[in-house]
């Protein structure tokens, strides 16, 4: 399975003749990627932009605070610019955005850049550990149920796949506290670090990642911790990804395996094990790399109900209170965030798709 439209053309090619020709279809596909990736952007600015502004709510009322006087309305709509045309408004959005300026917060009268620093790493730290569960655990599931079609395993896979990516994600969070932390004791019901932690073990921030700054300054109490209350929270994140895991890596084995070149390894005598996981994992892991890198980018808005039902202070939990204050230079500044992350990653699995299979060339 192969990016197409944003992603690209992806097309068979083998034993190109001429490298610079090749290093020029490089250039020419970075550069086509890069313009759409533009468009992309400007037509998701131009529709989150004017949708924020014709909810019905009153940004400079929400500005100035709990007790608005139209006195106080009138001056917040001079400085926030909404006394102006949409178009204008827009183009002085974009003209701030350009350099760098997010704008402010109507909710936090902070600059949401500022903010988006804040909360972004907890989510991105949420995100790749979902993911580092969901390959850890789906890769596998989905190796051995192909190898074993039609088997007790392959149903039971089966069976395990169809759930995660049928059950909604709010009922599994919720499940999940109520198990392990209602019924068993076992793990904290939310947050990201407890509070006795963080008063006597705090965590001296650098890269916002709470696991790998309290790894790297041997703050073991505080790994510790952090490693208890992210399991939750990541394991909810990471059942769609487990379930979408197993059935394309399941696909994908059970095309590969019946190859003549795997007839062959098995015939002369490869070990069973080497053969799943060395001979025929390397050619079908291809279209699920590819799968895992959107889920990446699916997590990252899937992440807004986890951090709500955990508690987990990250960019779900900022752009939520944003859409319930009506903060729409937020809501608008968070889409664009999420977007980018959008082309980067699929810029890069076409990339590797490209990388890893030697037929295929950027066209």
């Amino acid at each position: 399975m192969y990016c197409q439209g944003l992603h690209g053309s992806l097309v068979s090619h083998a034993n190109p003749d001429n490298r610079r020709e090749n290093r020029m279809r490089w250039f020419d596909y970075l550069l086509r990627r890069l313009i759409m990736a533009v468009f992309v952007l400007i037509s998701v600015s131009v529709i989150t932009f004017f949708i924020a502004r014709v909810i019905p709510s009153d940004p400079a009322a929400a500005w100035v605070g709990s007790h608005p006087t139209q006195e106080l309305i009138a001056k917040a709509r001079l400085q926030l610019g909404l006394d102006r045309p949409l178009w204008v408004q827009y183009l002085r959005f974009m003209g701030d955005l350009l350099r760098g300026n997010f704008g402010v917060s109507v909710r936090t009268h902070q600059p949401i850049l500022n903010d988006t620093k804040a909360y972004l790493p907890a989510t991105l730290e949420l995100v790749v550990v979902a993911m580092i569960i969901a390959v850890i655990i789906g890769i596998p599931l989905g190796v051995l149920s192909g190898a074993r079609k039609g088997s007790w395993l392959d149903h039971s896979t089966r069976l395990i796949a169809i759930a995660g990516v049928s059950l909604p994600i709010f009922f599994l969070g919720l499940l999940l506290q109520l198990t392990f932390f209602g019924k068993l004791g076992l793990l904290p019901l939310g947050s990201r670090i407890s509070n006795d932690i963080a008063l006597n073990h705090p965590i001296h921030v650098q890269t916002g990642f709470y696991l790998v700054d309290s790894l790297i300054t041997g703050n073991w109490a505080a790994f510790r911790d952090a490693s208890v209350h992210i399991i939750l929270p990541a394991f909810a994140l990471a059942i769609f990804d487990i379930g979408l895991t197993i059935c394309m890596t399941r696909s994908s084995m059970v095309e590969v395996l019946n190859e003549k070149y795997i007839l062959a390894a098995r015939a002369s005598g490869i070990s069973e094990r080497a053969v799943l996981f060395v001979l025929a994992l390397k050619n079908a892991i291809i279209p699920t790399i590819t799968v895992i890198g959107l889920s990446f980018v699916y997590s990252l808005t899937g992440a807004i109900l986890v951090e709500v039902i955990f508690s987990w202070p990250g960019l779900g939990s900022y752009v939520t209170n944003a859409v319930l204050s009506i903060d729409f230079p937020v809501i608008v500044s968070v889409t664009l965030v999420v977007t980018v992350f959008y082309v980067i990653i699929n810029l890069i699995l076409d990339l590797v798709q490209a990388a890893l299979d030697p037929r295929i060339t950027l066209n």
